[in-house]
């Protein structure tokens, strides 16, 4: 169990946190929410001791190991994945290296023979013996193929890093976990399977995430942060979003009623208060009135953008022709033979493991780069506009933001500009802020005012929802949803993708696709999917014998 005791955390003068007083118990999973910068991971950093607060304490019990998701890729660059996995139980690999030092003496005396004992007793209770298996389960589930599993952990590109990390937050059965945005990066299989790895873990989990069907599926607690405080909430995201709002609604009707109450008071005491036969009445309901307090309703900090995708052009019957399109990358052929018709009101989810055919698929699409085989037509009705996963390109510059934006926007106006960065919270003094220095998430809604200013009717999206707070992930949900054109894009948001997708296009491993006329998920629900998750499994136990 962790207890917080009058935590506060001050960075200048305004508190982060100030007197927070929560306890998190075990076999509870909790969702740590809040607006973007409103201190989910200074939280986290408070709790592992990374942070030492300005004032408080923080209190685990006596004997309970808390493990962490680590966000540094290249500390463990040097260490084999597996070993890295079993580093999540610092105890366990310093008993394996004593025993090793042990063992290896030449002149092993009683006394070593005693403290090897002591070892492998220890060594023994902590599943010592399961270890290297139980590591290796943890990659199988995470998607981390045997072939990688004995390879330095230089030697991996970005997305199997934080795979192999997360395993190493897992190992060992830890009594508390601490998981800051542990979907990102995550193909969907790895997102399902730790979903119910969280679901029937049985000890402590505090986790930070922007993905709502995430938080709905593993949460048993929500823990919000808003003004400074946390508020712990039974049940999961949406049970606290319904929860919030009712009772904001409660104490509205609350203090409607209370208003009537002293207008009435008012109006007796103004009536009578100078009437002698009323003057103890009036005198008694002056009282009544000083006894009435309204709730100090407080909205939230939370801010939502407004995000409106309005196409200048309809869009006609011919959207788009793609026909036997290929592609290699770096000898590997991402796309494989590719074909399909886009129709006028589709929105297609791309989704699979395959990240880079994704983000291929998209360049070539959106004109960055060339297929190597085959051919893709836009229809002449039509106009596109592409976020791209990668934007580093974009922001490579010292434009201010009103200067960067101005520069897409057909009607060179600052106030017409303005109107779209206000939009997507960038107020006052906010646009002249110089795009190099942008946070990711404010990059990110950057390039969506760009999408809006542009009118396209044809959106091309490639992980749009990464860097952004949920109260902008809601936002853009719901503008792809009411938008008129067309869109084709990747998300590893499940409520996303369910929510906005009417077809699903899964890129498979060797390049070729799956193309279904479905919401997400009856296609995840569907016997071919069944039948490949029952193969995968298959495999992995063949494997495992």
């Amino acid at each position: 169990m962790i207890t917080v005791s009058n935590v506060t955390v001050r960075f200048g003068k305004a508190p982060l946190f100030e007197d927070v007083n929560v306890k998190f118990v075990p076999g509870e999973c909790y969702g740590l929410i809040g607006a973007n910068g409103a201190g989910k991971s200074t939280f986290l950093k408070v709790l592992t001791g990374e942070l030492e607060p300005s004032r408080g304490e923080v209190f685990i019990t006596p004997g309970e190991r808390l493990s962490f998701l680590k966000q540094d890729h290249f500390a463990y660059d040097e260490f084999p994945v597996l070993e890295t996995v079993m580093m999540g139980n610092p105890r366990l690999v310093e008993i394996m290296k004593e025993k090793d030092a042990l063992y290896a003496k030449e002149d092993f005396s009683e006394e070593d023979g005693i403290k090897a004992s002591e070892l492998e007793g220890e060594f023994a209770s902590m599943n010592g013996w399961e270890a290297e298996s139980d590591a290796a389960a943890l990659l199988n589930g995470l998607g981390v193929e045997p072939e990688f599993h004995y390879l330095l952990m230089k030697e991996l590109d970005g997305s199997l890093k934080v795979k192999v990390l997360l395993a190493q937050a897992l190992f060992g059965n830890p009594d508390i976990l601490l998981l800051d945005e542990p979907t990102n990066h995550l193909d969907l299989a790895a997102i399902a399977w730790l979903e119910e790895f969280l679901i029937n873990f049985e000890n402590t989990v505090i986790v930070v995430s922007h993905d709502r069907y995430f938080l709905n599926k593993v949460c048993t607690m929500i823990a919000d942060i808003d003004y400074a405080k946390i508020q712990l909430y039974a049940g999961n995201y949406d049970f606290w979003y319904e929860s919030s709002q009712l009772m904001i609604r409660q104490m509205k009707e609350a203090n409607k009623k209370k208003e009537e109450k002293i207008k009435e008071l008012q109006e007796f005491i103004s009536r009578f208060s100078a009437n002698a036969s009323k003057s103890k009445q009036a005198t008694s309901r002056k009282r009544a009135l000083e006894k009435i307090e309204l709730d100090d309703i407080r909205p939230s900090s939370r801010k939502y953008p407004y995000i409106d995708f309005k196409p200048d052009r309809e869009i006609g019957n011919e959207v788009l022709m793609v026909e036997h399109l290929s592609k290699t990358i770096n000898g590997e052929k991402v796309l494989n033979d590719i074909t399909f018709t886009m129709n006028h009101d589709d929105k297609i989810a791309f989704v699979g493991s395959q990240e880079l055919a994704k983000t291929t698929l998209f360049q070539i699409l959106a004109g960055e780069l060339e297929p190597d085989e085959g051919t893709y037509k836009w229809g002449v009705t039509t106009s596109q506009a592409y976020f791209p996963k990668d934007n580093t390109a974009e922001f490579d510059n010292d434009l201010t933001i009103a200067d960067w934006l101005t520069g897409y926007s057909p009607v060179k106006d600052a106030t017409y500009v303005r109107g779209f960065l206000g939009r997507m919270l960038f107020a006052g003094e906010d646009g002249v802020k110089r795009v190099r220095i942008l946070s990711g998430g404010e990059k990110v809604r950057c390039l969506l005012s760009k999408m809006m200013i542009s009118g396209a009717n044809c959106l091309i999206l490639d992980e749009p929802t990464n860097h952004l707070d949920m109260e902008s992930i809601t936002a853009l949900n719901n503008g792809l949803i009411k938008f008129p054109g067309v869109a084709l894009f990747s998300c590893h948001d499940h409520q996303f993708v369910q929510t906005t997708a009417n077809r699903i296009i899964e890129i498979l491993p060797d390049g070729s696709i799956v193309d279904k006329m479905t919401t997400y998920d009856d296609y995840l629900a569907s016997d071919e999917m069944a039948r490949k998750r029952t193969v995968f499994t298959a495999n992995r136990e063949d494997d495992e014998d």
